[in-house]
């Protein structure tokens, strides 16, 4: 498939056109230009993914053993590597991330399939003692089934190996549905998956704007729902599920703290509170979005930051030179804007940033400038609600114990980060922080092995690490009777 083909959905093996014709757009938001097209798809191509899915996982797939699924998993995982360069390519190109993150990140994803891979083979059950020693019990762990997995556009297939790695090895089959505003590195994977020998109708993928995912989570056939989004459509999503009795996995974004206690290296916790909120142009769910710091701090923290934030380069998003690219479509550039009005409505006062960006080197893409606010109270939408870009929340402690005030005042609880040379001060924290990440003298790090998911109104379910297989899985207990006693028909045997 070149670059400029129209692009096509898989279903059942096959690269199909919507049953409508129905195509769109996707956006290059640099340039902002058309740069690939995608087919719409209608009710009856999702429900036929979801029957091909079926068919593959109750004729195929359930019975493949984790070897052979471990086999596929490191053989996806090579070609991912493989065309790491031209993946974070399209990537950036269709949702604006810089190249220097979307290069790590495809090594990162495959670094996902292969820590998996290897536990395809080792979804041990266990045998249980009973009281009574005549009965011999032992679990099994079965894969769920079909999963539709839902993914959001800023970092497409990061997002997609956090579902597709564990379902893959689980041994279910899945309906992968990416967000329309960035749709080609999902497709251009599931041509990778076919290279890599995965059977027809092990993975699917329907492209289109929420016509799909409503028609996708209201099927009456799945077992499983992983979705990765805000929280307005993962009220709808958690709905569709309640409505067919299906087990949903939701990872719904945060308001994540980053604190930074008097004590701690400032040349260290500077970066790392750039690292929160202006990688990814601040639109990642992690964002360190509300910056803690204690008092005596407050001022040095305040001066170095709006120095460092006025010189972070904006520019091409494929350049390496590239430190923030700009935000990925019209309606988040919009949503930005007003977020940041609020913030001055407010009275939040305005470190630097506060706007577009107004480089008259830059094309007319989503440029916002990167933005601090200080002497943010908890009152303010800027504080409490999830902007999903480039704005830092700045707000003064004093002590540990409002620190940690401050730090769950929020209705999320995905991520969160503390710098302090204490460990026993770092200790008490991490465990008083309702919050499913803490990172202690870092942010924004990640590792396959270690599981990710949130508290609160953060989502539920994990991705990643060990943990992440859990969704993926049933536990079936067997229980065989070895005496040769006729029991009492009429009472519970214990």
């Amino acid at each position: 498939m070149n670059d400029t083909d129209p692009y096509r959905m898989l279903i059942d093996g096959k690269w199909v056109d919507g049953s409508t014709g129905e195509r769109f757009d996707s956006l290059d938001p640099y340039r902002q230009k058309p740069w690939a097209s995608i087919p719409q798809a209608s009710d009856s191509d999702v429900d036929h993914a979801v029957r091909s899915a079926r068919a593959a996982f109750e004729t195929t797939w359930r019975k493949t053993n984790g070897g052979e699924r471990a086999r596929l998993m490191l053989r996806l995982a090579d070609l991912i590597e493989a065309e790491a360069p031209r993946l974070a390519r399209l990537e950036t190109t269709d949702n604006g991330k810089v190249i220097r993150e979307t290069t790590r990140q495809m090594g990162f994803a495959a670094r996902n399939y292969r820590f998996l891979a290897g536990q395809a083979d080792k979804l041990y059950g266990q045998t249980i003692p009973l009281d009574n020693a005549d009965l011999f019990d032992f679990t099994l762990h079965e894969p769920a089934g079909v999963a539709a997995l839902l993914v959001a556009w800023n970092s497409p297939i990061q997002l997609l190996t956090n579902k597709l790695a564990p379902a893959l090895a689980a041994g279910c089959t899945v309906v992968i549905k990416p967000s329309e505003h960035a749709s080609v590195t999902t497709l251009e994977l599931a041509r990778l998956a076919e290279e890599a020998g995965y059977p027809p109708g092990v993975i699917n993928v329907v492209t289109g704007d929420g016509r799909v995912g409503a028609a996708l989570t209201a099927h009456d056939d799945l077992d499983l729902i992983s979705f990765t989004g805000g929280q307005r459509t993962g009220r709808l999503v958690a709905r569709a599920a309640a409505d067919n009795l299906v087990a949903v996995a939701l990872e719904l974004g945060g308001k994540s703290p980053n604190i930074v206690f008097a004590d701690a290296d400032l040349d260290a916790a500077i970066p790392g509170a750039l690292a929160g909120i202006f990688g990814a142009a601040g639109q990642t769910c992690i964002a360190g979005s509300r910056l803690l710091v204690e008092r005596p701090v407050y001022e040095e923290v305040l001066q170095q930051l709006g120095e460092r934030t006025a010189a972070i380069r904006l520019g091409d998003p494929l350049d390496p030179d590239t430190e923030m690219g700009p935000v990925a479509n019209q309606l988040q550039y919009d949503t930005i804007l007003d977020y940041i009005a609020a913030a001055k409505a407010d009275g939040a006062r305005l470190l630097t940033g506060g706007g577009p960006a107004d480089d008259p080197d830059l094309p007319t893409g989503y440029f916002v400038q990167p933005t601090v606010f200080a002497d943010v109270t908890g009152d303010m939408k800027v504080a409490s609600e999830e902007v999903f870009g480039p704005v830092l929340a700045v707000m003064p402690f004093d002590g540990e114990e409002e620190a940690i005030r401050i730090a769950n005042s929020t209705q999320y609880g995905l991520a969160s980060g503390l710098w302090t040379r204490s460990l026993s001060r770092a200790m008490r924290v991490a465990r008083e922080i309702r919050a499913g990440t803490v990172w202690i003298n870092t942010y924004r790090t990640n590792a396959a092995q270690a599981p990710f998911g949130g508290y609160k109104k953060s989502g539920f379910g994990r991705e990643r690490g060990l943990d992440s297989l859990h969704d993926y899985l049933r536990v079936k207990n067997v229980m065989a009777d070895l005496s040769e006693d006729v029991g009492d028909p009429f009472a519970m045997r214990v």
